[in-house]
């Protein structure tokens, strides 16, 4: 499959249509999780109806290391095969991972202030999430500021995988340290300790996420693609010139 799509010809046609097929199943999926969220799912216990900003935060907060987890074998595939491709991917993934972490920070420091009498605390899980939130800023920014594509990409690549160093650190973070944040309540041994009239909102929100992802990934690539081609064209008309 990765040399399958090593052809950009071949992503082209294959892709045609999964980005609007992506994006209209995010809208269906981001409709029901809402609804479900805000009128179906019951208040908690001790938190209220504050908990319904779990719906938005724990999302964009799976998926903000699901994504940076994405581009990091994106990374490694595209700086170890040289796969055009795979740098696109890690280079489309870049921005969307850093919106949806951006997106865990702030929800995550509303939902705080009523929950935990402070709108930051600079624990294990909010610092780690934190210095991913600056990793992603710093790949983009690092891609911007390098001319060079090839160059650019390399030295994306490598940022890419050393900050993955952060990743389990985020995700064990409750556990190896005392932190504001509660342990794993949904995905952890022995099953889920949340009710299932929450569960379900909440899973149909990640795959509203995910599929956003897809959609915005992809429209991305295409757009690179095309634009390659363009100054490609370019530069063939300028060498033909009189």
């Amino acid at each position: 499959m990765i040399n399958f799509l090593a052809n950009p010809a071949r992503f082209m046609s294959a892709t045609a249509w999964v980005a609007p097929a992506f994006g209209v199943l995010a809208a269906l999926l981001f409709v029901i999780g809402v609804r479900d969220g805000l009128f179906h799912s019951p208040a908690e216990q001790f938190q209220g109806e504050t908990v319904r900003i779990m719906y938005v935060h724990v999302p964009a907060a799976w998926w903000s290391l699901g994504v940076y987890t994405f581009m990091a074998g994106a990374s490694f595939v595209s700086l170890v095969w040289r796969h055009a491709m795979a740098d696109l991917a890690a280079r489309a993934a870049a921005p969307i991972g850093a919106t949806f972490a951006a997106i865990c920070l702030i929800t995550g420091s509303i939902w705080g202030a009523p929950t935990w009498g402070t709108w930051w605390e600079w624990d294990g899980r909010l610092t780690s999430m934190l210095i991913l939130f600056l990793t992603y800023l710093g790949y983009l920014a690092l891609v911007a500021a390098v001319d060079d594509e090839e160059k650019a990409s390399r030295l994306a690549a490598i940022l890419c995988l050393a900050g993955f160093v952060n990743i389990p650190i985020v995700h064990f973070s409750v556990e190896w340290w005392s932190t504001l944040h509660q342990p794993a309540s949904v995905l952890r041994p022995g099953g889920s300790s949340i009710d299932a009239s929450m569960r379900a909102p909440l899973f149909t929100m990640a795959g509203a996420y995910f599929s956003l992802f897809v959609a915005l990934a992809i429209a991305h690539m295409r757009a690179s693609v095309h634009r390659r081609r363009v100054e490609a064209a370019r530069l063939r008309a300028a060498g033909a010139g009189p």
